[in-house]
This record gives structure tokens, sequence and C-alpha cells, in this order.
């Protein structure tokens, strides 16, 4: 996974990453091919567009294996956590840090129908 360079500063996990968290696991046959964690809290303050006490599931993390994209699997394993969590959260929220922007924003916002709220830019001079 960390040898895609597919995003910045990445970082291998290890059990304490998942610990506190939710787990989600896509299979093919006997190996994981995808996964996705994160944990539901309440906000403890607003932070627009998500008022104080909302609770949230913030996505942590969402892999799907290199030769497994494009045939639903992140698709699936986001609208599982999101019927999971339907009942409990008002509210999903992620960062993310991938170097390919353009699909990442066109699959959480166009797919998913997640809402653009934020970004941090950087150049370097």
């Amino acid at each position: 996974m960390g040898k895609e360079d597919s995003t910045f500063g990445y970082c291998a996990n290890n059990k304490n990453d998942l610990t506190g968290n939710d787990l989600f696991l896509a299979y093919s046959e006997d190996k994981i091919i995808g996964y996705l964690f994160g944990r539901c809290s309440e906000t403890e303050e607003t932070i627009a567009p998500v008022e104080q006490g909302a609770k949230c599931f913030e996505i942590d993390e969402i892999y799907v294996e290199k030769d497994c994209r494009s045939q639903g699997i992140g698709s699936a394993l986001f609208e599982y956590a999101q019927n999971y969590f339907g009942q409990i959260a008002d509210y999903i929220t992620l960062s993310t840090a991938t170097k390919n922007h353009k699909s990442i924003l066109r699959f959480y916002i166009e797919k998913m129908g997640m809402t653009f709220w934020s970004a941090k830019l950087f150049k370097k001079i």
C-alpha cells in the first residue's frame, strides 16, 4: 500500500490505529481487498457546516487494493458504513491526502453525495 505513492505523508497502520475504531472489510475469497475504518463521536463545537453536538462518523481511512479499484468496492464500503451509522450519526466526515485529488473529489462528491467544505492547498517555492 505504501509503495503506491498515492498519498502525501503515508504511514503504515498498526493495531493501535484501529483501537477504538469501527472497521469494515471487503473480501475476495480469503483475501482482504479493501477496508474502511473510523469512529463515531459528537462534535464539541460548531465547525461549519456541522453544528455543536452533532453526531459524526469520521472516516479515518478507506482503501481498496490497486488491482481491485473501479469495481464498486470503495462505494460499497462507504455505503455500508453510511447505512450502519444512519440511525446513529447525523453526518459522515473525512479528510483526504490523496495525490489524485480530481478522482477522489469526483468519487466523494459526485458518486457518494458528499458536500465540499474546505481544502488546504500548498505550493513548494
